[in-house]
């Protein structure tokens, strides 16, 4: 996949709403690059946060998947994906997202109660808490950090309020994204 590839998929898909959340794939994105930058991640991080839903926007399905029962490995599709064209550091964040809410409602009890319906449908298809085992195992993980940060900014970029000034302008915002990461890797 390239960058014009990921930029297109965004504009033909990138209105697909969020199942009750009020926000659309591409205002979620956009939102969480947001956050990533706001917290001063690092370029390779900010390109996750930007692109870690990517792979809903792959499957071709409408709504929400969790409400029918279906868990469309979305974090595994992204990160296969993003990994070729942008390395680990970017990839392995999109791919663990899905594995760090597990953890933070094992870890943090109050953390299950702010989840959206959506993700607490989606959390019981992914398997739901982690055991003591899996946490430990992935809190040892290279990328689990990036994971959890990427995590805590998914769940609050889904603000009804906050809307870009236009689709265009966040199609340039996450295309400049992925060629600082692009361009970093060659320096």
């Amino acid at each position: 996949m390239t960058p014009e590839q990921i930029t297109a998929l965004f504009a033909e898909h990138g209105d697909l709403c969020y199942e009750g959340e009020g926000i659309t794939q591409l205002q979620h994105a956009w939102q969480c690059g947001r956050l990533a930058r706001q917290a001063r991640a690092t370029p390779e991080l900010e390109l996750a946060a930007w692109l870690h839903d990517l792979g809903h926007l792959m499957t071709g399905l409408q709504g929400s998947p969790a409400q029918r029962g279906i868990d469309d490995a979305h974090e595994t599709l992204a990160a296969q994906a993003l990994s070729g064209l942008f390395g680990a550091a970017v990839a392995e964040p999109v791919a663990l997202h899905v594995r760090a809410k597990r953890y933070l409602v094992a870890a943090q009890p109050r953390y299950a109660q702010a989840l959206s319906a959506d993700s607490v449908r989606s959390l019981a298809l992914q398997g739901g808490p982690m055991s003591p085992a899996e946490c430990e195992a992935f809190l040892a993980l290279p990328h689990a950090q990036d994971a959890l940060r990427l995590r805590i900014w998914d769940d609050h970029a889904k603000d009804r309020g906050q809307r870009p000034a236009s689709q265009n302008r966040v199609l340039v915002e996450m295309s400049a994204a992925m060629r600082a990461v692009i361009d970093g890797q060659r320096v």
